[in-house]
């Protein structure tokens, strides 16, 4: 009844029969909706409407008892959920990369593809967002974040790139699903690759502009978060894009399925070259050396997230499954190391972000301080932090609300293709 009722009202809008409006893409592509089974569908929604209402009890139990509940203190003011928001946020950009590919370098093979990537690059957006607002401590007062204005903080230029990103990118989707608006395809999609980049280097420069850490204030943090971000959500948009096809009985070729994970291989190696140049960068300034031990060496939890999460699981392995004359060809493979990267991913903006706040800031370099309230100077002192069980669930309940935001969608709308075989897919299929 829902899904009948949210169909009625938006198909005068989407004039649609089939998506025509991705020029020079193949007249044999048919676009449907998800038609996954009703009691399959409604499971997955009710078991992602859990997880995210686990998230939403743990924000009221958090706001109740006060942020004491959880592993934050004034030292360490951005935790778990922060990890998820940024992790979240930095893959919607890269989600919309396939989109881009197809329209703005005008590769074919992409361009069945573009609808669904541009659905996925809003809905993460949506879910790292949800977190965000809800780790703020009084998400009551994101009116005043939103009306009052302070243009020298990095925080409020990201309001305007948030909002219009998902501005953008919802009138590059209705250039797909109207046929009267074909004409704009070419100029929305150019707008919204263009300002994709923005909003990453927009996230990227918080940490770029932060002086008051250690860790940040480089400037490498724009293009290398820029980097990141395509290897993030170009893994998941790998693994919806299987997912959906294998629940909903379709075709997907292997020309796709490996061009996607060749792709990827490429995004892993070349976020692995710019974090070897962030932590070479630091390993050359003196004032560094300490930072970079603390992350490299002796840093705990961080440097085993560092070595073990990020460049064992998040990309040698990986690259492995991926680059392997005989691996690489499976498909189970490519999902192991989509999922890898995710994870890896994740490790490494736990690393940047909490451990970036974990180090005292050395306010002498060279010199030793006595005493310090915050720690801030002290050889051998840094900041704790072990985050509590309500933090994960916020961070998780994010993640389930991408994925209804991207189920919901694809059910009600035509962003997926009927098929895509290699016959049908492959402009070059013979």
């Amino acid at each position: 009844m829902i899904s009948n009722l949210i169909q009625a009202c938006v198909t005068p809008i989407f004039k649609f029969t089939d998506i025509r409006n991705l020029e020079a893409m193949s007249s044999k592509i048919q676009f449907k909706q998800w038609d996954l089974k009703a009691p399959h569908y409604w499971s997955l929604l009710a078991i992602l409407g859990v997880i995210a209402g686990i998230g939403g009890l743990s924000v009221l139990y958090m706001e109740h008892h006060g942020h004491w509940v959880t592993g934050m203190s004034n030292s360490i003011v951005w935790g778990v959920p922060h990890v998820f928001a940024i992790f979240l946020i930095v893959a919607a950009s890269g989600a919309l990369n396939i989109a881009s590919i197809g329209s703005v370098f005008n590769k074919k093979i992409y361009k069945p593809l573009a609808p669904l990537s541009s659905l996925l690059a809003i809905a993460l957006l949506l879910g790292g967002l949800a977190v965000l607002v809800l780790d703020l401590g009084r998400p009551d007062r994101l009116i005043v974040a939103m009306t009052n204005y302070n243009f020298k903080s990095i925080f409020a230029w990201n309001i305007y790139l948030y909002t219009g990103f998902m501005a953008i990118v919802g009138f590059y989707i209705w250039t797909m699903l109207d046929r009267n608006m074909a004409k704009y395809y070419k100029a929305a999609g150019t707008t919204a690759f263009v300002w994709r980049l923005l909003l990453t280097t927009g996230t990227g420069s918080i940490f770029g502009f932060l002086v008051a850490r250690q860790g940040f204030d480089a400037a490498i943090f724009a293009p290398w978060f820029i980097i990141m971000s395509f290897g993030f959500g170009l893994a998941i948009y790998i693994l919806v894009l299987i997912f959906v096809f294998d629940q909903a009985k379709r075709d997907l070729g292997d020309v796709i399925v490996q061009r996607l994970a060749s792709l990827l291989s490429v995004f892993i190696a070349a976020t692995f070259l710019m974090t070897t140049i962030y932590h070479l960068q630091g390993l050359y300034i003196t004032e560094n050396h300490a930072y970079e031990s603390f992350i490299l060496l002796n840093g705990g939890i961080y440097t085993s997230l560092f070595w073990f999460g990020y460049v064992l699981l998040g990309t040698i392995v990986p690259l492995g499954l991926i680059l392997h004359p005989s691996l690489g060809q499976s498909r189970g493979a490519i999902i192991t190391a989509s999922s890898l990267v995710i994870v890896g991913g994740l490790a490494l903006v736990y690393v940047i972000l909490i451990g970036g706040q974990a180090f005292p800031m050395a306010l002498f370099p060279d010199k030793t301080i006595i005493e310090s309230g915050f720690y801030d100077g002290v050889n051998g002192e840094y900041f704790s932090y072990s985050f509590t069980i309500f933090e994960l669930l916020l961070g998780l309940g994010g993640c389930a609300v991408t994925l209804l935001v991207t189920f919901i969608g694809i059910r009600m709308l035509r962003f997926l293709p009927e098929s895509l075989a290699d016959s049908i897919a492959d402009p070059h299929h013979k």
